[in-house]
This record gives structure tokens, C-alpha cells and sequence, in this order.
């Protein structure tokens, strides 16, 4: 058997970030945070912005839902972004056709809480209704006429707040709605209002969110009580609409309707359909959190599970949880970034640093074994998959390593029940590499 040569590794070409730190727990213990995560259908979300970022940015632990792994989804479109980017504004700029389609979803949600179609409408009609948000954008290209529009008079107080505080929820938004009409919509939209409200609350509540438990004052609780309260606040975006006005009145009727023009704006909604991106851990990084480094705290409805029940409830979520995480343990002991290697047919992926700065080094296979190498194999390989394995990662820049974790026989089901049978495995590492003959020709042989 040669002896593994090491390939230093890859670094990206662009990298848009600064490294800050291996993990997210502080040395001097001065700005420690725990956070919290909870278990959603055998997986592990992580729903707080602050802990999002905390846990990201310090380690690259987990995923956004929606991204590709930076937890960075917004619903606003890149392109009307660049167009509009005179508009002094931190709302989210969407299509007219993006945003219907959120406003079928949210009748969609109405209609399976049994509301009949008049409800529905009108509903929705009083909770789209345009804001009134006068924009404008300054600068004195052609679309600085078509980038202002107005709505009615009755919500121009809330539209010059809502674009004041950048999307966040206005204070009093409902009395300025009341203000502006008179005294039978005022009284319709407190009709309106329990629908509304549980039209808005049912696109994103979770029912393993701890409801209804004001009585108790736990720091968890009332954490969970912010983030839903965050979560219900309604979101503004603005809707990019075509309006018809007249370039040229004549007087004619027939040739003032030839010479209407559509005029694009920017309208203020209240999105009636929100979408929240949280990040999602793997069951290994979630109780290496956990156990490693005491920085996170995951719950099951009202309880935060310890690290023995956590063991016992991945380990049957996953069977081969135990094997998978003592490789992860070990390797995020020496430095490396593991995350999940599904995509190239393995186990795990190495990197330096983490992704954003380098590319993986290896693709790793762990298995479970016994002192004389035996034992049942999570995957047994043939030698035609196994080179069928590594011609894949060796085409992706990768190595094929096998990590074997050797447990002593005399080992029971007992110890193996707790963490602490880790302190009892040993690690043998295995680099796969192809044998090219006109490779080795070339070299003598040494006797």
C-alpha cells in the first residue's frame, strides 16, 4: 500500500467574503449565545435571523431552505432592482405577475379554511389595496417620470411612513386603513380583521410552535413569542404595474385613445403571501452543536431534548446516524468543514475553511468496523462501483477517502447507547487513488 500524497487545496477564484471565525461560540466566553432550533418532520430548522446568521457566518453550519447555501432568499428581483435603483428603498421590487401569484396562493389558503368566494374577495381586495407610496427617483435619466406614483388620499400617511422605515410594519397601520373610508368600511374591515389575520398567520405558522402558552415566562417562550410576532408582521413590497395615461390629449376621443402610453410604476402592497427562509441543519451539525459545543438548544414541541435523548431520537431517524457523526466529530476536530456529500455519492465533504473560500478536497466514505476490519458495511462496494465512485469525484477535483471507525470488540450495545463510546473508537483513513501504468512505467523502481 503507497503512502497518500497530499494535494493542497483548491481555492476559489472570487471570494466575497471575509473568514470570521471555525465556530460560533466565543473563547473568552464573553459574547456567548445559545440558540435554538427545533425538529420539524426529522429535520432541524433554525427559525431566528440572529441565530441564522450566527451559526453561518461562524462555521458554515447548515443551509438556507431556499438558497443554495448561504440563507440569503429574497423575493425581489434582480433585474427590476437594477432598473429602479434610483428608488431609496429597502422594500422588496417584484413583477405584477409574481405578485398575483401570491395573491392566488393566499386564496388558495382561504379556501381551505372554508370561506365562501365573496369572503374571499373581499378580503383580499381590502389587504392588496395600493398603499399610496409616492416615489420618485432623483436622478435625471428618461424613467425618472415614469418612476412616481400615487394612490388615495386616505393612505398617503401610511405610504410616506412605510417607505420612511423600509418595509418594516408601520405603526397603527389599521387606523390610517379606517381613516381613509367611511364609517360601513370601517366597520367591514373589523369584520374582515379574524379572517385577515388568520389569511395572513396560516402561510407560514408551524403547529410545533408552542401556542398558547402566554401564562409562562421562560426566556425560550418568550423568544419564540418575538419570532412569531416578527413572522406575523405583514411584509410591503413594491409592485411594478403598468398604468395608462395620455402622452398627447386631444380632443378627438379616437385619436386620445391612439396616443395612450403605458407608464411602469412602483406600487406599495402588502404582501399577502409571505415566504420565510430558515436554515436547515443536518442531523450531525445540529448535535455536534449540541454536544461539541453547547451553542444550541433543540427543541421538540415545548422541550429542549438533552444530548442522550438527541442520540437515541437521530439515531432512529437515521440509522446510520452514529457512524456518520463520529466521522463528522473527528474531521471537524482537525479543522475541516464536513458537509453532506450527497451529490457526489458519498458521506461527507471536506473543506478548508468552508465553501465559500475553497473547493471541497474529498469525498468520504465512513463505515463501522470491528478491530480485524469485519463487521456489517453500510454500503459494500465492488471494485467496479468503487472506481465507477472515484472516477466521479477524481473528474469533480475530488479524492476518495475511506474512513474507517474502528470500534474494540468488546464493545457493547450499552456503550454504544451514549456519545461516550466515541472515546473508545479510532480512526484509519484510506485515500482511493487510480493506478495509471504509463504513470509508474515512468518511474524506476527503487530496490
Amino acid at each position: 500500500m503507497a503512502e497518500a500524497v497530499f494535494h493542497p487545496p483548491k481555492r476559489k477564484r472570487r471570494v466575497f467574503e471575509s473568514y470570521k471565525a471555525p465556530f460560533p461560540v466565543d473563547v473568552g466566553g464573553k459574547d456567548f449565545r445559545l440558540c435554538q432550533a427545533e425538529i420539524i418532520n426529522n429535520n432541524v430548522i433554525v427559525r431566528n435571523p440572529e441565530d441564522i446568521e450566527q451559526l453561518y457566518n461562524k462555521g458554515y453550519f447548515g443551509k438556507g431552505i431556499l438558497s443554495r447555501s448561504r440563507p440569503v432568499f429574497s423575493i425581489s428581483d434582480p433585474q427590476l432592482v437594477a432598473k429602479w435603483r434610483g428608488v431609496n428603498t429597502n422594500m422588496p421590487i417584484i413583477t405584477s405577475q409574481k405578485y398575483q401569484r401570491r395573491v392566488q396562493w393566499a386564496r388558495s389558503v382561504l379556501q381551505e379554511q372554508g370561506l365562501d368566494s365573496c369572503s374571499i374577495s373581499r378580503i383580499l381586495e381590502s389587504y392588496t389595496k395600493p398603499l399610496g407610496l409616492p416615489l420618485c427617483t432623483g436622478d435625471g435619466d428618461g424613467r425618472a417620470g415614469h418612476s412616481c406614483t400615487t394612490g388615495s388620499t386616505g393612505n398617503a400617511e401610511l405610504g410616506r411612513r412605510c417607505g420612511r422605515e423600509g418595509g418594516q410594519r408601520p405603526e397603527g397601520h389599521k387606523q390610517h386603513s379606517q381613516e381613509g373610508g367611511d364609517a360601513g368600511s370601517a366597520s367591514r374591515e373589523q369584520e374582515q380583521e379574524q379572517p385577515r389575520d388568520r389569511a395572513e398567520g396560516s402561510c407560514h405558522r408551524d403547529p410545533a410552535v408552542p401556542w398558547g402558552c402566554e401564562g409562562k415566562q421562560s426566556p425560550q417562550l418568550r423568544a419564540w413569542e418575538e419570532m412569531d410576532s416578527r413572522e406575523c408582521a405583514p411584509e410591503y413590497v413594491l409592485v411594478q404595474e403598468e398604468e395608462e395615461g395620455s402622452s398627447c390629449p386631444e380632443d378627438d376621443s379616437t385619436r386620445a385613445q391612439e396616443n395612450l402610453v403605458k407608464k411602469e410604476v412602483l406600487v406599495c402592497r402588502k404582501n399577502p403571501f409571505r415566504i420565510f427562509e430558515y436554515l436547515q441543519l443536518s442531523l450531525e451539525e445540529a448535535f455536534f452543536l449540541v454536544y461539541a459545543l453547547g451553542c444550541l438548544s433543540v427543541y421538540y414541541g415545548e422541550e429542549p431534548l438533552s444530548i442522550v435523548k438527541l442520540w437515541e431520537v437521530f439515531s432512529e431517524v437515521k440509522p446510520d446516524f452514529k457512524t456518520t457523526y463520529m466521522a463528522y466529530h473527528y474531521f471537524r476536530g482537525k479543522g475541516w468543514v464536513p458537509k453532506v456529500g450527497l451529490k457526489y455519492g458519498t458521506d461527507l465533504l471536506l473543506y478548508r475553511k468552508g465553501p465559500p473560500f475553497y473547493h471541497a478536497s474529498y469525498s468520504v466514505i465512513a463505515e463501522l468496523v470491528d478491530d480485524n476490519f469485519e463487521g456489517s458495511l453500510r454500503r459494500p462496494l465492488s471494485w467496479m462501483s468503487l472506481s465507477g465512485l472515484n472516477r466521479t469525484n477524481a473528474n469533480a477535483s475530488k479524492e476518495l477517502m475511506l474512513c474507517y471507525l474502528i470500534r474494540p470488540s468488546d464493545m457493547t450495545a450499552e456503550e454504544m447507547a451514549t456519545p461516550e463510546c466515541m472515546k473508545r473508537i479510532k480512526v484509519q483513513e484510506l485515500i482511493v487513488s487510480r493506478w495509471v501504468s504509463s504513470r509508474e512505467r515512468s518511474e524506476p523502481d527503487e530496490f
